[in-house]
């Protein structure tokens, strides 16, 4: 049986911490937590646990993931977010699975249903909901790429899906949304060359709503889909009038 380390990313997330952590103590032979300056009750709640995290300031998600995994202990690592939740047939998978890890070139993805303000979503901008992101990986072969939002593991060779149910409970409040809506986009525009136009943040902006909200069917979400499609729109419009003001407001 394979060892596994598993890597999980915390800052203020006493919200969830706690079913966060409590089924990953039973797959995990190494539980490695890199927090980036919680305030709340995350560092007392990890303590009950036993657990000492490690702190990294904040860059990107995909430099903390593989901070983590350059500490980790064993090759094969699992990968999750505070605000991710894996139930019993994932927790079961998983243990079955440290048996028959064997190919480091194959990696495994997680399958993560989307929760937006309390209620499972059809989707959330950038994706549709369930999704299947890579987790689980060889660190000899993989590592997560650089990008400055919607990072990913990159290096492997081929995927299995993971059976089970993960919780993404993310956007807990309004509030949460257009936090994360302005750190986002201003990270993007940061790292990212996006292009600098009016035109296309209106055109874009609108486009985005009609498709998120109808060919996407958030629309089956009642007012959680309105507010969904309204994200998605207003992603598209301040990513790039960002770029615009940036532009032309070079210091």
């Amino acid at each position: 049986m394979k060892k596994l380390s598993v890597c999980v990313l915390t800052f203020n997330s006493e919200r969830l911490l706690e079913a966060c952590i409590e089924p990953l103590t039973r797959i995990a032979d190494e539980l490695i937590v890199v927090d980036s300056g919680s305030s709340d009750g995350t560092l007392a709640i990890l303590e009950k646990f036993g657990l000492t995290p490690l702190y990294r300031p904040y860059s990107t998600h995909g430099s903390q993931m593989n901070f983590a995994i350059d500490h980790a202990s064993h090759d094969w690592v699992l990968c999750m977010d505070s605000d991710e939740v894996i139930d019993e047939a994932t927790v079961n998978a998983i243990l079955k699975l440290k048996q028959e890890l064997d190919d480091p070139t194959l990696a495994y993805r997680i399958t993560r249903h989307w929760f937006v303000l309390g209620q499972e979503v059809h989707a959330i901008y950038p994706v549709s909901s369930p999704d299947y992101p890579v987790r689980l990986f060889n660190r000899s072969i993989a590592r997560f790429n650089d990008a400055p939002v919607d990072d990913r593991p990159a290096g492997f060779a081929d995927t299995r899906i993971i059976a089970g149910f993960v919780r993404h409970d993310t956007f807990y409040t309004i509030h949460e949304i257009f936090k994360k809506l302005n750190d986002y986009t201003t990270r993007l525009v940061k790292f990212k060359k996006v292009s600098p136009s009016l035109a296309r943040a209106f055109a874009s902006s609108i486009a985005s709503f009609w498709k998120w909200y109808v060919v996407k069917q958030a629309w089956k979400d009642g007012r959680v889909g309105l507010v969904t499609a309204t994200y998605a729109s207003w992603y598209a419009y301040l990513k790039y009038m960002k770029a615009w003001f940036q532009a032309r407001h070079k210091p």
